[in-house]
């Protein structure tokens, strides 16, 4: 069973950062993959990012990659998405997501899910 804790996301300035963490506990952690997914209202969640179990491999979705970076330290049982040049497009609720084994984008693979942080980017 794995726990998941998301913090860091508000309100910021277009062209800003924000840096989201996500809490696991659970002593699989480190057996896990882990996603994060965003949400906005009327809309199905849809994939930003996803880091291997050990962190050696990464993926995203199009419209982040180059300003989002994905991380994870398994000795802190945490996994980081750095954003970076927020745009108002980027406003949702994220959330973390950990699935046993490896990287995944697909939404269905996930078994753990955390509770959203807000992020929201004024124009």
């Amino acid at each position: 069973q794995v726990q998941l804790a998301e913090s860091g996301g508000g309100l910021v300035q277009a062209g800003g950062s924000l840096r989201l963490s996500c809490a696991a506990s659970g002593r699989t952690f480190g057996m896990n993959g882990m996603g994060w997914y965003r949400q906005t209202p009327g809309k199905e969640r849809e994939f930003v990012a996803a880091i291997s179990v050990n962190g050696p491999s990464t993926d995203y979705t199009p419209s982040v990659k180059g300003r989002f970076t994905i991380s994870r330290d398994n000795a802190k049982n945490t996994v980081y998405l750095q954003m970076n040049s927020l745009k108002p497009e980027d406003t949702a609720v994220y959330y973390c997501g950990a699935k046993i084994g490896g990287i995944a984008t697909e939404k269905r693979q996930y078994t753990y899910w955390g509770q959203g942080t807000q992020v929201t980017v004024s124009s």
